[in-house]
């Protein structure tokens, strides 16, 4: 199976425990986590080629998530380090229905120190996808490394996809993260957005937003929200597909899961950038693809974490025959 290569932040998520009086946290516990570093783990814990290519820090976070990434299974020979700056951190805080919320310790950081240069010569060499979030475009260097790396992804004859992945706590306040984001959108095959992310995108309307990435690369759009039905559009056709309901203990990793499992789907299937198009046009098997997509997003929100919160494949299949 030709393999699914994610590029960006690998950081380290602190989350809460405990409270003391004033409801401040007790403590907080590291998980190895970061988007495009989910991704790849959900990737190879599903069974596929998966494989992370970043900057780490040579520093112990550094050490512990590229133990991290290897123990999941994940191919790190694009991973490269740096004693220029730390490995990035976050805070995270749930509040009682299991929602998080974030406080960086980025930049400066390692991972936005990853240049072109540091990309082998035969990284995209039997790559099946290239996957990029927008949190390695909140510093002008990193951004044209991530448009650089879905360039040549697209020269490879590989997919390209794109997680918004919306932190606006990340961007600068002099940077358009709008303008920023749809340099990366209008490079992108298939687009995963929040509901409230293709609300923020949508100052002109839906149809704006669809309009103008159907005029870029983009084939296939998929919007999760949550519980709530997610939505898919095509330039010739759209439909939603009802997601499942459970107990939400943590949804950290929940995106990253769904595109984890999405991408994986695609790669095991052996859907191109060409192939988009006839998935769509078949619809009980992009209903199946998304469906099963979804269980990996709903068993993620019932574990607190990022990489330990992710399902195997065995896990998404029973989970899928045991809930309609």
């Amino acid at each position: 199976m030709r393999s699914v290569l994610c590029f960006g932040e690998a950081l380290i998520d602190f989350h809460a425990e405990g409270r003391d009086p004033q409801g401040y946290p007790q403590a907080f516990l590291p998980f190895a986590g970061g988007a495009p570093a989910n991704v790849a783990v959900a990737v190879a814990k599903l069974g596929g080629a998966s494989r992370f290519a970043g900057m780490l820090g040579k520093d112990l976070f550094g050490d512990f998530l590229l133990d991290s990434l290897q123990h999941a299974g994940v191919d790190t020979r694009d991973v490269a380090r740096t004693d220029t700056a730390n490995t990035a951190l976050a805070f995270v805080a749930l509040d009682a229905h299991g929602e998080r919320s974030f406080s960086f310790y980025r930049p400066p950081s390692a991972d936005l120190l990853f240049r072109p240069e540091h990309f082998r010569a035969d990284t995209f060499d039997g790559t099946a996808v290239f996957h990029v979030c927008s949190n390695s475009m909140t510093e002008p260097s990193a951004a044209e490394t991530t448009r650089e790396g879905m360039r040549r992804a697209r020269a490879a004859g590989t997919l390209v996809s794109f997680d918004l992945n919306l932190r606006p706590a990340l961007w600068p306040r002099d940077v358009d993260a709008r303008a920023e984001a749809w340099q990366a959108l209008q490079l992108a095959d298939l687009v995963k957005l929040s509901a409230e992310e293709f609300a923020w995108l949508a100052v002109d309307g839906e149809a704006a937003v669809m309009e103008r990435l159907w005029q870029g690369r983009t084939r296939l759009l998929v919007v999760t929200d949550g519980p709530n039905p997610l939505r898919w559009f095509h330039p010739d056709a759209e439909g939603e597909l009802p997601a499942y309901r459970v107990p939400m203990v943590d949804s950290t990793a929940a995106g990253d899961a769904f595109v984890g499992c999405l991408l994986q789907q695609l790669a095991e299937q052996q859907i191109g950038a060409g192939e988009l198009d006839a998935l769509v046009a078949t619809l009980p098997r992009l209903h199946a693809t998304l469906r099963h997509a979804a269980a990996a997003a709903a068993l993620a929100v019932t574990r607190q974490g990022s990489f330990v919160a992710l399902p195997t494949l065995d896990e998404v299949l029973g989970f899928m025959a045991s809930h309609s």
